[in-house]
């Protein structure tokens, strides 16, 4: 008999062939026995047939090879239909091997099967060409159906979206059309824009107009994973102002884009930082509502009295004694600091306005706080402002430890800095300042994103986390569980609450309420209703009479998974809207990756863990969660437009692994090899609670996602009637895959969209590096532009002082997303008009 070793690439090819049939046979026994498919077992005992036919060099091997190619299409198309990329990841290795299989080399081997019988020899070209064209037929199956679903979308929605509605009215603002006043552009938090010169059918004209840099990215010493250019930036008159993720902030000419001043507030050293990053700034007019002016800046006045420390009792600089300072200032900029620090400036010339905060120019947020500990607590996102206040929220250290400080929320004069009214969740019924010597609730839950306001209500709304550890809530109070993952109104006169509204009961899985909630008159069954849309991590979005807290769209109560952790419990209903982009549960059939063997990893994976759907405990066994707190939506939010009561939104989808790891003390790490560097906190190790915890990402042994494309969306919906009218995968994988090559797959997003009069939408947080337009009515993208780092924050738009309509994106990266970093200020207009 000839031996196989003088058939070298018959050889190489049955040799993994072989490998591959091994590691079937043993992962697919192993799903099995979890309860999983048995397609795994089955195709590797017929890979293992196939690799000893061709060893031999039987035709047979080329028979097996080819039902276990049908097979395999049949069991695709059976469980995921018309789908490219499940389909792919179910047969690309077989196809190939296929194809090799198909080679002459292969065919000459299995023509001469050795010392067999004369007649048998006579006979062997003809039953190895049968064998090949049953091969060659099942391929070619498998690829005309690869090729039909690449013009099938089976996730996609098709519809439009209604024009303006009869009596539709925008909120009434006092500010130019051209402008952008708030981070939402105003405390509407709609992130939409009257300006009409862009247009579905001139949008593709754009052009970069001005491209400025900050020279401010991130890789400092003493900066965390997530330090993160998420700025919004403000226009205001010809100014944009803007702040970078080590606090600077900066004065730029709106239309041409140059730099007009730079304040540092020199923050504290040596911070306990989860976070990095300021997303944006505040601002008040002065009374008569005067814009500043374009003269350059000038050297401030010196202020009439001086503080005689530079550092307050808490170790932060104080600014009105390092900086540059002046007496008085009328329109004022309020910046949020990593120091626990609200600062004012004048938007003129950047001096800080040593009129606030007793001489100091600045709030010392940590007055009144237990747990001390400088970079543990700060406001992340921009202040609220109203006409006579300025409203702060902050972030807490997730999952560090059982000692935090407070999610207190706190009303300041915006003429003095003084004192209003605080709100803290864990003592809901006090909102007076603290006499000598008290603290707020420590660990309260915390408003960390951006809140709204309606001062013709009176009310402001405040989107609230929870109380740490994020993922065991066994010690929680009656009062933080009553606030925690919730929409607050509060009275902007007192502090007193008004109303809420609870998106998550007893939340095991870090479902803070991430985004801000975006204020809008809707007309509901025929009625005017004056309405908060709230969207939220695992999906939901809820629209809510912004009077009253009462659903103007269906909520019902759904059952949810049982057996907490010990010493713990879950909650045995959970809400859910009937506007909702929750997903359906993950099953084997859901499972993806590059190839069939970490397809096969992660369906082993999903059975291994604990998983019963949305709301699973985590364990210490390790649960699956899903939406993981990455989050459907987080704190980009959605754009809503006023006239057509519609909103545009990002939806994404990303499962997690959450495993609870028992301490034995509170000193220990459990999740980390080595203390962090420096004064960064050891994240997750929960210091004090019985439980540590690990989160991960639910990935392949590529690193691959296990759940099957696309990831994220950009959806339409029709707030009026709570429909989804469209929905389409958006973004590629050029700048996530090992190689550069522009999948349209659907990436995950973050960082909020905008629309515009003119019916376009813009994005730019992606996870590719684009700034993106798409046609508000249908959804379709109309034009793209490569961006030189990743954009993750929100977009704006404004007109400069030349008449056009500019759209600004910051283009900085984000550290635990691994997007390229930057520091980019980019404005688009469309081209200048020449004249005849």
């Amino acid at each position: 008999m000839r031996s196989m070793w003088n058939r070298p690439f018959a050889l190489a090819v049955a040799v993994p062939m072989l490998l591959l049939g091994v590691a079937l046979c043993g992962g697919g026994a192993w799903l099995i026995a979890l309860g999983g498919s048995c397609y795994y077992l089955a195709a590797g005992l017929a890979m293992l047939a196939a690799a000893a036919g061709l060893l031999r060099g039987s035709p047979g091997a080329l028979w097996m090879f080819a039902a276990l190619l049908l097979a395999t299409l049949i069991w695709s198309l059976w469980e995921a239909g018309l789908n490219w990329w499940p389909l792919a990841a179910r047969g690309d290795v077989l196809f190939v091997i296929g194809l090799l299989l198909l080679t002459p080399a292969i065919g000459r081997s299995l023509r001469n099967p050795g010392n067999k019988a004369s007649a048998d020899v006579d006979r062997a070209p003809a039953v190895t060409a049968r064998a090949r064209l049953a091969l060659a037929l099942s391929l070619a199956a498998y690829l005309a159906v690869g090729i039909a679903s690449w013009f099938t979308a089976p996730e996609r929605i098709a519809g439009t979206l209604p024009a303006a509605r009869a009596g539709a009215m925008a909120a009434s603002e006092p500010m130019p059309a051209g402008d952008w006043h708030a981070y939402g552009r105003t405390g509407w938090g709609q992130r939409y824009s009257p300006l009409t010169s862009i247009t579905p059918e001139n949008v593709a004209q754009l052009e970069v107009a001005w491209h400025y840099q900050t020279g401010d990215t991130r890789g400092r010493a003493g900066d965390p994973e997530e330090t993160t250019f998420e700025v919004t930036p403000l226009k205001i008159g010809n100014r944009l102002y803007l702040c970078t993720p080590h606090q600077r902030v900066i004065a730029l000419d709106a239309t041409t884009g140059k730099e007009i001043w730079r304040y540092d507030p020199e923050i504290q050293d040596e911070l306990a930082l989860q976070h990095l990053t300021c997303r944006g700034l505040s601002y008040h007019p002065s009374a008569a509502m005067n814009a500043p002016t374009d003269s350059p800046a000038v050297t401030p006045d010196a202020p009439e009295a001086t503080t005689p420390s530079k550092t307050t009792a808490h170790g932060q600089p104080i600014a009105a004694a390092i900086g540059p300072s002046k007496p008085r200032c009328n329109a004022r900029l309020f910046m949020p600091t990593a120091d626990a620090r609200i600062i004012a400036l004048d938007p003129e010339d950047g001096s800080v306005c040593a009129d606030f905060g007793d001489g100091t120019g600045q709030i010392d947020l940590w007055v009144g706080m237990p747990h001390v500990n400088p970079g543990a607590y700060y406001s992340t996102s921009p202040v609220v402002v109203t006409d006579s206040l300025l409203i702060v929220g902050g972030t807490v250290l997730d999952n560090v430890s059982t000692t935090e400080p407070s999610g207190v929320i706190r009303a300041y004069r915006v003429d003095s800095g003084a004192l209003a009214w605080a709100w803290d969740p864990g003592a809901p019924q006090r909102t007076e300042p603290l006499s000598p010597g008290e603290t707020y609730t420590a660990g309260s839950p915390n408003a960390w994103s951006v809140a709204s306001v309606d001062e013709a209500l009176g009310l402001v709304y405040l989107p609230l986390g929870n109380q740490p550890p994020d993922q065991w809530g066994g010690a929680r109070s009656e009062a933080v569980e009553r606030f925690s993952n919730a929409v607050v109104a509060l009275a902007l006169d007192s502090g007193k609450l008004r109303w809420h509204f609870q998106t998550v009961r007893h939340d095991l899985w870090d479902y803070d309420v991430p985004a801000q909630p975006s204020l809008v008159d809707l007309t509901v069954n025929g009625q005017p209703r004056p309405a908060l849309v709230q969207p939220t991590k695992q999906g939901d979005i809820y629209v809510l009479d912004r009077r009253t807290g009462e659903p103007l769209l269906p909520v019902t109560q759904v059952s949810a998974p049982q057996g907490a952790a010990a010493g713990d419990h879950a909650a045995a209903t959970q809400p859910t809207s009937a506007l909702s982009f929750a997903p359906a549960s993950l099953t084997g059939a859901d499972m993806w990756g590059a190839t069939m063997l970490d397809q096969l990893t992660c369906r082993i994976a999903l059975r291994s863990l604990r998983y019963e759907g949305r709301f699973t405990p985590p364990s210490t066994r390790g649960t699956l969660v899903y939406p993981g707190n990455f989050g459907v939506f987080n704190w980009g939010g959605i754009a809503v437009d006023p006239q057509r009561q519609v909103a545009f939104t990002t939806p994404t989808y990303l499962a997690f692994v959450s495993q609870l790891v028992p301490r034995k003390d509170d000193e220990s790490l459990y999740v980390h090899d080595k203390p962090p560097e420096g004064s960064l906190p050891a994240l997750n190790e929960n210091f004090g609670a019985p439980f540590a915890v690990r989160l991960r990402p639910f990935t392949s042994l590529l690193g691959l996602p296990c759940q099957a494309p696309p990831w994220g969306y950009v959806a339409g919906v029709d707030l009026a009637t709570g429909t989804i009218a469209w929905k389409h995968k958006n973004g590629t994988v050029v700048d996530s895959s090992p190689l550069p090559l522009p999948f349209p797959m659907g990436v995950p997003n973050l960082g909020g969209p905008i629309v515009t009069a003119g019916g376009v939408a813009f994005l730019s947080g992606t996870l590719d590096y684009y700034l993106r337009a798409y046609d508000l009515t249908t959804g379709r993208q109309l034009w793209e532009s490569r961006l030189p780092a990743g954009g993750q924050a929100t977009p704006m738009t404004y007109t400069g002082a030349d008449g056009r309509q500019y759209v600004l994106v910051v283009a900085g990266g984000h550290g635990s997303l691994g997007t390229k970093t930057g520091d980019d200020v980019i404005a688009y207009a469309l081209p200048t008009r020449t004249p005849n």
